[in-house]
């Protein structure tokens, strides 16, 4: 279950409570679900109840007590077996617990099995994963000043948006340097001061790069222009092109190259991947590291990718995803030492169901790259 589909789920939860006259709100368009601050528990959080207090009339705590009823039985208030079984098709079965903390906060637990379903719902859809399905009816022209930082981030804002399901034109001012097409990879639709009839007009007008990216490559260059937030003016230097950990764009292509690494050794000894709930992966290794902590850490990231593209896409801030592929490569660098198996060690459940995780974030690392227009490389 990833955050978007627990946000529906507990804005389902509100409107049936509002739907039994249990709370007297207008339901809200989002849930916020992140993962659970100080005090929290569980694998995410949400302070919707104390979004809802004040229109509800009622203390934040009775607010979520409500909410956390209709997300466990799909009906509050219900303590008879049967009254409960009758609403049970009404609750999420990936949902194991909820919990109440603090002045109001929500803390809901997954049953163990959702970390194979995301795990699984990867695999399916590889570097598809977090993209809309179908056209979402919007069209867009994305107009970019003739600057290279704003050719490149509406170049990979429309590759975002249209992963979301937009129709999206990308144009430039005037014609871009030729060197920004071959250099950078820069892919336009047009170029002049034509608009075209239909779309909305986004202008694109990051803080400008002060000196040529050209020169550090396509991959490099195009990350020194994405990575930071449009309004702080980026850096263009060779701290892009060293291997080591300060350089984050190192980091998420080291990352994949590893696991693609970790893949082939794998088959070299004979088994593939085989995703499996949490308990299966979280078996002891022996290597001394905390493999459990990790792999929910890594799992966490993994089911926000989908949040991540639309709030990119949303937002007009490439940045944000640039920030959560390094957030993917960081989670997953620690688990790849437990993958394979040590010394006299035969491959176990335990090592195919870590395999199949760090191959899922190879894949969300991938697709991310492609989207900045980035190479994920095999080797490095």
């Amino acid at each position: 279950m990833t955050p978007v589909e627990l946000s529906r789920t507990v804005l389902r939860a509100v409107r049936r409570a509002v739907d039994a006259g249990e709370l007297s709100v207008t339901v809200p368009e989002r849930a916020v679900v992140t993962v659970p601050g100080p005090g929290g528990c569980g694998d995410y959080a949400t302070g919707i109840a104390l979004q809802l207090a004040r229109p509800a009339g009622l203390p934040p705590r009775d607010v979520a007590e409500i909410i956390r009823a209709r997300l466990l039985t799909g009906q509050a208030g219900q303590t008879d077996d049967a009254d409960q079984a009758a609403h049970a098709d009404q609750a999420d079965h990936r949902i194991e617990d909820v919990v109440v903390t603090g002045p109001g906060f929500l803390n809901i637990r997954l049953r163990d099995t959702a970390s194979a379903t995301l795990v699984e719902e990867i695999q399916e859809r590889g570097k598809r994963y977090g993209h809309a399905t179908g056209f979402s009816g919007d069209v867009w022209q994305l107009q970019a000043a003739h600057e290279v930082r704003a050719v490149v981030v509406a170049d990979a804002l429309g590759r975002i948006m249209r992963s979301q399901g937009a129709a999206v034109r990308v144009t430039c001012t005037t014609r871009p340097a030729p060197e920004w097409e071959t250099g950078l990879g820069v892919r336009l639709d047009a170029y002049g001061k034509r608009v075209f009839p239909g779309p909305l007009v986004v202008n694109i007008r990051p803080a400008p790069a002060l000196s040529d990216p050209v020169r550090l490559g396509r991959d490099a260059g195009r990350w020194a222009l994405l990575h930071p937030a449009s309004h702080d003016g980026p850096r263009i230097g060779d701290d892009y092109l060293v291997q080591r950990e300060s350089n984050p764009l190192f980091r998420v292509r080291y990352a994949h190259a590893r696991i693609r690494a970790v893949s082939r050794n794998a088959a070299d000894l004979g088994f593939d991947a085989e995703p499996q709930a949490l308990t299966g992966i979280e078996t002891n290794t022996g290597t001394g590291t905390d493999t459990a902590t990790e792999a929910k850490n890594l799992l966490t990231h993994l089911a926000d990718h989908p949040r991540v593209l639309a709030h990119a896409a949303e937002d007009r801030a490439p940045d944000r995803l640039a920030r959560h592929l390094v957030s993917v490569a960081d989670a997953v660098t620690p688990l790849l030492a437990s993958v394979l198996p040590c010394g006299e060690e035969k491959p176990s459940a335990a090592h195919r169901a870590r395999l199949a995780l760090a191959e899922a974030a190879g894949t969300v690392l991938a697709g991310g790259l492609s989207l900045l227009g980035i190479d994920a490389p095999e080797h490095l």
